[in-house]
């Protein structure tokens, strides 16, 4: 099969030329900001760059511990299947972490296609609005709402397939550079094997609306089971104070330790004092104690930390 290279200063317009001559589009990244794609036609393969395009990793790049504090009045950019992607640690902590806030500001179909990523882990939790979404064994499509999250294992296949108007999601993947891939021969929905697993992890669809509060050392807990799912890589809940308790933390002893803040207003203490609203985000380096302090009534944190990925 012959081969091409090209280097262009628009993807999408490289792309959309190459779909006129009957290519179909094999590979893409990154899904944020895409500087490279593989299409292909029946005898000849297109390699598309631009100049930024990144490498791919060919290993889970080390981890480098950094506080990292974004606001939600930074700039989103155009992502994959017409998504807004604000990036919430730019400095990808060594290439280790990616977390996005991901917005879709019109209702109805998504330019989505079969797809599956070569990646350590995916979780995917949903802020506002609802989206409609289809995995591989695991029967019919289904609808997430507000506060449900997935985990996505390496290499299952999935696709999105509509969202309400105003769709927020927050999405945390590692590594920070990695491959959507087209499944073009997969057609979903494809049948029930819930209990199938992935490079050691299952699917799971945690649903906030059939999971009670807790009571957790920081606080008040929705717990996702997620560190069951991803077999003790990371864990994942939505917090909220005691009666206007601050919710205090101590040293993890893993790696990645982030928040993104749900609604309300608290003060981070760490490093000074921060004050942080809704749909600002921060990393926290391991090993530190850190508080929120003084949080509003309404005050949620959607809560993240990994253990390490090695």
């Amino acid at each position: 099969m012959n081969e091409r290279r090209i280097v262009c200063e628009d993807l999408d317009l490289a792309i959309d030329e190459l779909k006129l001559e009957g290519f179909r589009l094999d590979v893409i990244y990154p899904a944020d900001n895409p500087q490279c794609a593989v299409l292909s036609s029946a005898d000849e393969t297109a390699l598309v760059v631009t100049p930024e395009a990144p490498e791919l990793p060919d290993r889970l790049p080390s981890f480098e511990a950094e506080f990292v504090l974004t606001r939600a009045s930074e700039d989103s950019g155009q992502g994959r299947a017409g998504m807004l992607y604000r990036d919430l640690i730019p400095g990808r902590l060594g290439g280790r972490y990616i977390a996005s806030h991901i917005t879709i500001a019109d209702g109805g179909p998504v330019a989505d296609w079969v797809h599956y990523h070569r990646i350590t882990l995916q979780l995917i939790y949903v802020r506002r609005g609802w989206v409609r979404v289809v995995y591989q064994d695991q029967g019919e499509p289904f609808v997430m709402n507000e506060g449900d999250l997935v985990l996505q294992p390496p290499l299952m296949r999935h696709r999105v397939l509509e969202s309400s108007a105003g769709l927020e999601v927050v999405e945390v993947s590692a590594p920070a550079v990695h491959a959507t891939f087209a499944d073009h021969d997969l057609e979903l929905p494809n049948g029930s094997n819930p209990g199938r697993v992935y490079g050691g992890q299952y699917f799971l669809h945690h649903v906030a609306a059939d999971t009670p509060w807790t009571s957790a050392d920081e606080g008040l807990a929705q717990d996702t089971q997620l560190e069951i799912a991803s077999s003790g890589l990371a864990q994942v809940r939505t917090l909220r104070p005691r009666s206007g308790e601050s919710l205090s933390f101590g040293g993890h002893r893993g790696e990645l330790v982030f928040g993104f803040v749900l609604d309300g207003t608290a003060t981070l203490d760490y490093r000074g004092r921060h004050e942080v609203g809704a749909a600002d985000a921060f990393v926290i380096p391991p090993g530190q104690s850190w508080q929120l302090a003084h949080p509003s009534r309404d005050f949620r944190l959607l809560h993240v930390a990994t253990g390490p990925l090695d």
